[in-house]
Protein backbone atom coordinates (compact mmCIF):
# COMPACT_ATOMS: atom_id res chain seq x y z
CA UNK A 1 0.00 0.00 0.00
CA UNK A 2 0.95 3.32 -1.25
CA UNK A 3 2.12 6.61 1.00
CA UNK A 4 -1.28 7.88 0.20
CA UNK A 5 -3.30 5.60 2.53
CA UNK A 6 -1.21 7.16 5.54
CA UNK A 7 -3.84 8.65 7.84
CA UNK A 8 -2.23 11.43 9.64
CA UNK A 9 -3.22 13.45 12.64
CA UNK A 10 -1.59 16.84 13.57
CA UNK A 11 -0.84 18.81 17.57
CA UNK A 12 -2.18 21.92 15.54
CA UNK A 13 -4.57 20.79 13.11
CA UNK A 14 -4.82 24.20 10.81
CA UNK A 15 -1.13 25.43 11.57
CA UNK A 16 0.15 26.05 7.87
CA UNK A 17 2.16 23.14 8.08
CA UNK A 18 4.92 22.63 5.65
CA UNK A 19 3.69 19.12 3.54
CA UNK A 20 7.39 17.68 3.98
CA UNK A 21 8.06 14.96 6.97
CA UNK A 22 10.73 14.97 8.68
CA UNK A 23 12.79 12.45 10.60
CA UNK A 24 13.72 13.19 14.64
CA UNK A 25 17.00 13.29 12.62
CA UNK A 26 16.29 16.16 10.76
CA UNK A 27 17.85 19.46 11.65
CA UNK A 28 16.16 22.91 12.38
CA UNK A 29 17.23 26.33 12.90
CA UNK A 30 14.97 28.04 15.66
CA UNK A 31 14.98 29.22 19.07
CA UNK A 32 12.33 31.05 21.16
CA UNK A 33 13.11 33.45 24.09
CA UNK A 34 11.82 36.20 26.29
CA UNK A 35 13.94 39.17 24.05
CA UNK A 36 12.82 37.82 20.91
CA UNK A 37 9.95 40.41 19.37
CA UNK A 38 7.50 38.12 18.90
CA UNK A 39 7.29 36.92 22.47
CA UNK A 40 4.13 35.34 23.12
CA UNK A 41 2.79 35.90 19.93
CA UNK A 42 1.87 32.05 19.14
CA UNK A 43 -0.21 32.39 22.29
CA UNK A 44 -2.41 35.64 21.52
CA UNK A 45 -3.66 33.28 18.00
CA UNK A 46 -4.19 29.78 19.37
CA UNK A 47 -5.83 26.56 17.91
CA UNK A 48 -4.65 24.00 20.83
CA UNK A 49 -5.75 20.78 20.73
CA UNK A 50 -5.67 18.94 24.29
CA UNK A 51 -4.32 15.03 25.14
CA UNK A 52 -5.86 13.06 27.83
CA UNK A 53 -2.05 13.45 29.43
CA UNK A 54 -1.85 17.22 29.12
CA UNK A 55 -5.65 17.54 30.73
CA UNK A 56 -4.21 15.44 33.67
CA UNK A 57 -1.21 17.81 33.87
CA UNK A 58 -3.53 20.93 33.78
CA UNK A 59 -6.01 20.15 36.14
CA UNK A 60 -3.56 18.63 38.72
CA UNK A 61 -1.56 22.45 38.22
CA UNK A 62 -4.84 24.12 39.02
CA UNK A 63 -5.95 22.01 41.43
CA UNK A 64 -9.40 21.58 40.32
CA UNK A 65 -11.38 18.25 38.48
CA UNK A 66 -10.91 17.01 35.38
CA UNK A 67 -14.69 18.01 34.88
CA UNK A 68 -13.98 21.64 35.98
CA UNK A 69 -10.95 22.00 33.81
CA UNK A 70 -13.15 20.68 31.04
CA UNK A 71 -15.64 23.58 31.22
CA UNK A 72 -13.85 26.37 32.05
CA UNK A 73 -10.97 25.89 29.97
CA UNK A 74 -11.82 23.86 27.37
CA UNK A 75 -14.27 23.45 24.18
CA UNK A 76 -15.15 20.22 22.42
CA UNK A 77 -14.63 19.32 18.32
CA UNK A 78 -15.36 16.15 16.49
CA UNK A 79 -12.52 14.72 14.48
CA UNK A 80 -15.55 13.76 12.06
CA UNK A 81 -19.12 13.92 11.51
CA UNK A 82 -20.58 11.58 14.39
CA UNK A 83 -17.02 10.87 15.22
CA UNK A 84 -14.43 10.59 18.01
CA UNK A 85 -14.20 13.66 19.71
CA UNK A 86 -11.78 15.72 20.94
CA UNK A 87 -11.17 19.07 23.31
CA UNK A 88 -9.26 22.52 22.53
CA UNK A 89 -8.63 25.48 24.62
CA UNK A 90 -11.07 28.22 24.86
CA UNK A 91 -9.96 31.01 24.55
CA UNK A 92 -10.37 34.30 26.32
CA UNK A 93 -13.53 35.87 25.88
CA UNK A 94 -14.06 37.97 22.69
CA UNK A 95 -10.34 37.09 21.97
CA UNK A 96 -8.16 34.16 20.34
CA UNK A 97 -5.70 34.53 23.20
CA UNK A 98 -4.63 31.84 25.61
CA UNK A 99 -6.02 32.33 29.45
CA UNK A 100 -2.78 31.18 30.46
CA UNK A 101 -0.80 34.11 28.86
CA UNK A 102 0.83 36.77 30.92
CA UNK A 103 3.40 39.49 29.81
CA UNK A 104 6.09 37.30 31.41
CA UNK A 105 4.69 34.52 29.15
CA UNK A 106 3.00 31.12 29.87
CA UNK A 107 1.55 31.25 33.22
CA UNK A 108 1.70 27.32 33.57
CA UNK A 109 4.59 26.74 31.05
CA UNK A 110 6.28 23.43 33.03
CA UNK A 111 2.62 21.69 32.81
CA UNK A 112 2.25 23.28 29.26
CA UNK A 113 0.16 21.16 26.64
CA UNK A 114 2.03 18.34 24.01
CA UNK A 115 1.26 21.18 21.23
CA UNK A 116 2.95 23.87 22.62
CA UNK A 117 5.48 22.03 23.35
CA UNK A 118 6.06 21.18 19.70
CA UNK A 119 6.12 24.16 18.38
CA UNK A 120 7.14 25.37 15.72
CA UNK A 121 7.09 21.30 14.77
CA UNK A 122 4.25 19.11 13.93
CA UNK A 123 3.76 15.76 15.25
CA UNK A 124 2.11 13.35 12.69
CA UNK A 125 1.29 10.27 13.90
CA UNK A 126 0.27 7.75 10.69
CA UNK A 127 -1.27 4.56 10.24
CA UNK A 128 -1.37 2.59 7.02
CA UNK A 129 -4.72 0.46 6.72
CA UNK A 130 -2.60 -2.46 6.64
CA UNK A 131 -1.42 -1.54 9.90
CA UNK A 132 -1.97 -2.24 13.42
CA UNK A 133 0.67 0.13 14.75
CA UNK A 134 1.31 3.74 14.12
CA UNK A 135 4.67 5.72 13.34
CA UNK A 136 6.11 8.55 14.08
CA UNK A 137 6.90 12.04 11.89
CA UNK A 138 7.26 15.48 12.16
CA UNK A 139 6.88 18.47 9.90
CA UNK A 140 7.75 22.28 10.17
CA UNK A 141 5.20 24.64 11.00
CA UNK A 142 6.01 27.90 9.66
CA UNK A 143 3.90 31.30 10.77
CA UNK A 144 4.71 35.14 9.69
CA UNK A 145 4.39 36.20 13.11
CA UNK A 146 7.07 33.85 14.77
CA UNK A 147 10.65 35.32 14.46
CA UNK A 148 12.58 32.36 15.95
CA UNK A 149 12.85 30.53 12.63
CA UNK A 150 15.86 33.31 12.25
CA UNK A 151 17.45 33.03 15.44
CA UNK A 152 21.07 31.63 15.13
CA UNK A 153 21.16 28.42 16.59
CA UNK A 154 20.56 24.66 15.05
CA UNK A 155 19.09 21.56 16.59
CA UNK A 156 17.27 17.87 15.41
CA UNK A 157 14.37 17.61 15.96
CA UNK A 158 14.97 14.83 18.49
CA UNK A 159 17.21 17.45 20.71
CA UNK A 160 14.30 19.55 20.32
CA UNK A 161 11.97 17.03 21.81
CA UNK A 162 14.26 16.45 24.70
CA UNK A 163 15.17 19.87 25.43
CA UNK A 164 10.53 20.47 25.27
CA UNK A 165 9.66 17.11 27.47
CA UNK A 166 8.44 15.24 25.08
CA UNK A 167 9.44 12.18 25.76
CA UNK A 168 6.88 11.68 28.57
CA UNK A 169 4.51 13.72 26.49
CA UNK A 170 4.79 11.62 23.25
CA UNK A 171 5.04 8.04 25.61
CA UNK A 172 1.85 8.75 27.78
CA UNK A 173 -0.10 10.44 24.47
CA UNK A 174 0.48 7.47 22.22
CA UNK A 175 -2.56 5.21 23.35
CA UNK A 176 -5.07 8.01 22.64
CA UNK A 177 -3.46 9.02 19.10
CA UNK A 178 -3.35 5.05 17.98
CA UNK A 179 -7.40 5.53 19.18
CA UNK A 180 -7.80 8.48 17.01
CA UNK A 181 -5.96 6.96 13.71
CA UNK A 182 -7.63 3.54 14.59
CA UNK A 183 -11.31 5.36 14.11
CA UNK A 184 -10.08 7.34 11.07
CA UNK A 185 -8.41 4.47 9.22
CA UNK A 186 -11.06 1.95 10.36
CA UNK A 187 -13.78 2.84 7.44
CA UNK A 188 -17.45 3.82 7.61
CA UNK A 189 -18.04 0.93 9.86
CA UNK A 190 -16.38 1.75 13.12
CA UNK A 191 -16.89 4.97 12.06
CA UNK A 192 -20.48 4.68 12.68
CA UNK A 193 -20.62 4.51 16.78
CA UNK A 194 -23.59 5.67 18.94
CA UNK A 195 -24.26 8.68 20.63
CA UNK A 196 -23.61 6.79 23.81
CA UNK A 197 -20.49 5.28 22.93
CA UNK A 198 -18.52 9.07 21.71
CA UNK A 199 -20.09 10.16 24.97
CA UNK A 200 -18.05 6.99 27.21
CA UNK A 201 -15.29 7.91 25.09
CA UNK A 202 -15.31 11.08 25.74
CA UNK A 203 -15.38 10.21 29.36
CA UNK A 204 -13.08 8.03 29.89
CA UNK A 205 -10.72 10.06 27.57
CA UNK A 206 -10.66 13.30 29.42
CA UNK A 207 -13.11 13.59 32.34
CA UNK A 208 -10.65 11.35 34.26
CA UNK A 209 -12.79 12.28 37.47
CA UNK A 210 -16.24 11.42 36.27
CA UNK A 211 -14.84 8.22 35.08
CA UNK A 212 -13.50 7.35 38.45
CA UNK A 213 -17.00 7.77 39.81
CA UNK A 214 -18.05 5.49 37.08
CA UNK A 215 -15.66 2.65 37.63
CA UNK A 216 -17.40 2.75 41.31
CA UNK A 217 -20.53 2.59 39.82
CA UNK A 218 -22.69 -0.75 40.41
CA UNK A 219 -23.61 -1.58 36.51
CA UNK A 220 -19.23 -1.51 35.99
CA UNK A 221 -19.40 -3.45 39.55
CA UNK A 222 -21.70 -6.20 38.44
CA UNK A 223 -20.17 -6.68 34.90
CA UNK A 224 -15.90 -6.67 35.30
CA UNK A 225 -14.16 -8.46 37.65
CA UNK A 226 -11.20 -6.36 38.96
CA UNK A 227 -9.24 -7.83 42.08
CA UNK A 228 -9.21 -5.15 45.43
CA UNK A 229 -5.26 -3.94 43.97
CA UNK A 230 -6.22 -3.07 40.62
CA UNK A 231 -9.57 -1.70 41.81
CA UNK A 232 -7.45 0.78 44.77
CA UNK A 233 -4.98 1.72 42.02
CA UNK A 234 -7.32 3.32 39.96
CA UNK A 235 -9.17 4.46 42.51
CA UNK A 236 -6.03 6.97 43.50
CA UNK A 237 -3.71 7.27 40.17
CA UNK A 238 -4.59 9.23 37.34
CA UNK A 239 -2.20 7.67 35.06
CA UNK A 240 -3.76 4.18 35.89
CA UNK A 241 -6.83 5.11 35.20
CA UNK A 242 -5.89 7.11 32.35
CA UNK A 243 -4.46 3.54 30.69
CA UNK A 244 -7.47 1.93 32.07
CA UNK A 245 -9.56 3.51 30.19
CA UNK A 246 -7.91 3.34 26.92
CA UNK A 247 -8.65 -0.60 27.74
CA UNK A 248 -11.69 -0.66 28.46
CA UNK A 249 -12.78 1.73 25.52
CA UNK A 250 -10.90 -0.59 22.87
CA UNK A 251 -12.63 -3.38 24.68
CA UNK A 252 -15.84 -2.15 24.38
CA UNK A 253 -15.72 -0.55 21.37
CA UNK A 254 -13.44 -3.12 18.81
CA UNK A 255 -13.76 -6.05 21.28
CA UNK A 256 -9.89 -6.41 22.25
CA UNK A 257 -10.84 -8.35 25.13
CA UNK A 258 -8.39 -7.46 28.21
CA UNK A 259 -10.37 -6.63 31.21
CA UNK A 260 -11.66 -9.85 32.79
CA UNK A 261 -15.55 -9.97 33.34
CA UNK A 262 -17.76 -11.53 35.81
CA UNK A 263 -19.69 -14.62 35.01
CA UNK A 264 -23.35 -13.83 33.65
CA UNK A 265 -22.42 -10.26 33.45
CA UNK A 266 -23.96 -9.80 29.64
CA UNK A 267 -27.33 -10.95 31.23
CA UNK A 268 -26.88 -9.03 34.62
CA UNK A 269 -26.29 -6.14 31.83
CA UNK A 270 -29.07 -6.79 29.82
CA UNK A 271 -31.70 -7.20 32.41
CA UNK A 272 -30.51 -3.45 34.06
CA UNK A 273 -30.81 -1.96 30.44
CA UNK A 274 -34.00 -3.57 30.16
CA UNK A 275 -35.22 -2.46 33.50
CA UNK A 276 -33.78 1.07 32.51
CA UNK A 277 -35.86 0.98 29.72
CA UNK A 278 -38.92 0.52 31.06
CA UNK A 279 -38.93 3.37 33.77
CA UNK A 280 -37.52 5.38 31.28
CA UNK A 281 -36.63 8.65 33.54
CA UNK A 282 -32.85 9.74 34.38
CA UNK A 283 -32.15 11.98 37.44
CA UNK A 284 -30.24 14.58 36.93
CA UNK A 285 -28.48 16.48 39.32
CA UNK A 286 -28.22 20.61 38.76
CA UNK A 287 -25.07 21.03 36.05
CA UNK A 288 -24.36 17.82 36.08
CA UNK A 289 -24.98 15.44 32.72
CA UNK A 290 -26.50 11.85 34.31
CA UNK A 291 -24.20 8.90 34.74
CA UNK A 292 -26.96 7.12 32.40
CA UNK A 293 -25.53 8.35 29.55
CA UNK A 294 -22.18 6.54 29.96
CA UNK A 295 -24.27 3.24 30.98
CA UNK A 296 -22.45 1.67 28.23
CA UNK A 297 -23.21 -1.48 26.04
CA UNK A 298 -20.96 -3.97 26.74
CA UNK A 299 -21.85 -5.79 23.48
CA UNK A 300 -20.59 -2.88 21.35
CA UNK A 301 -24.53 -2.32 20.31
CA UNK A 302 -24.90 0.69 18.40
CA UNK A 303 -28.06 2.31 19.86
CA UNK A 304 -28.97 5.98 20.45
CA UNK A 305 -27.58 7.35 16.90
Amino acid sequence: MSDKKLIEDAPIPTSPVVPAQLSGSAVIQFRCHKDIDCFNACCRNIDIMLTPYDIVRLKHRLGITSTEFLRQYTVPFEFGKDGLAGVKYRPKDGTNECQFVTDEGCSVYEDRPTACRYYPIGLLSTRRQDENFDRAAYAMVQENHCHGHFEDRKLTIDEYRKEQGLEEYDEKGRLWRQQILKMKSAGPYIGRMSLTSRKFFFMASYDLDRFREFIRSEGFQTTYDLDEETMDNLLRDDLALMEFGDRLIRQIMYAEMTIPMKKDAMETHLQRRGKYRENNVEKVEPDRPSMAAYDMPIDGDAENK
